[in-house]
């Protein structure tokens, strides 16, 4: 008998339980983030039944299609976790809680233009992946300076990295580690870090969100 979603969210959630003890960690200090890309809004409203209410997505123009058939989940939020052109800042901050994948001072200057509320986190290259997005780790100070200083709109949650893909989970730890030295040094409380394959190694790491699409909706069918 297949899987239901509700089978899957258990089995994540059971995942981050279990990691969380092996690092003597309290489960509520980690939150599920639900990767929603490329998936219909139904599946957002399936989810949603289940409890969660934090959502990832990568795209603008998606996310501006499925806002209006979502608009009655009151209390949905959800996350920019792709790439933010400089173009579609204004968008972004109508359509989002979170823009979770900043990565220059001119994008917080953009939207904090916008004058409306929004948390954000700095996403952070550390790997030389060219096909990765985020800031160098020698911009993060600029970026930071850039939001707690001249952009009251915007509140800095947490950093966030992707580290290079591997069946291997382990080859993940020292890029979470490093997301978590520069959170610590920086005075900056969340960490969003972790995917279905590695979540258990960014928890032991110190991550606050792990951002799960596959585990919970399985393989991504592209339009």
């Amino acid at each position: 008998m297949p899987e239901t979603l509700a089978d899957r969210l258990q089995t994540v959630n059971e995942r981050i339980r279990n990691a969380c003890a092996r690092a003597r960690r309290d489960p509520a200090q980690v939150r599920l983030l639900a990767v929603t890309k490329i998936f219909p809004a139904e599946v957002i409203r399936d989810a949603y039944a289940l409890g969660l209410r934090e959502f990832g997505e990568n795209y603008v123009q998606e996310m501006e299609r499925k806002a209006p058939v979502l608009a009655d989940l009151a209390d949905a939020r959800f996350h920019l976790i792709g790439h933010l052109q400089s173009n579609k800042t204004k968008k972004a901050a109508q359509l989002f809680t979170s823009v979770d994948s900043l990565d220059a001072p001119k994008l917080a200057a953009r939207l904090n233009a916008e004058s409306k509320p929004l948390e954000v986190m700095i996403e952070v290259k550390l790997s030389d992946e060219e096909s990765k997005t985020g800031a160098p780790e020698a911009d993060l100070p600029g970026i930071i300076d850039e939001i707690r200083t001249r952009c009251p709109n915007l509140t800095l949650r947490g950093l966030m990295t992707v580290p290079p893909w591997s069946e291997d989970a382990e080859l993940s730890r020292p890029y979470f580690a490093r997301l978590r030295e520069l959170a610590n040094r920086h005075q900056i409380p969340e960490l969003s870090m972790g995917m279905s394959n590695d979540l258990e190694v960014a928890v032991e790491e110190g991550a606050t969100w792990v951002r799960v699409g596959t585990a919970l909706f399985g393989r991504r069918r592209k339009p």
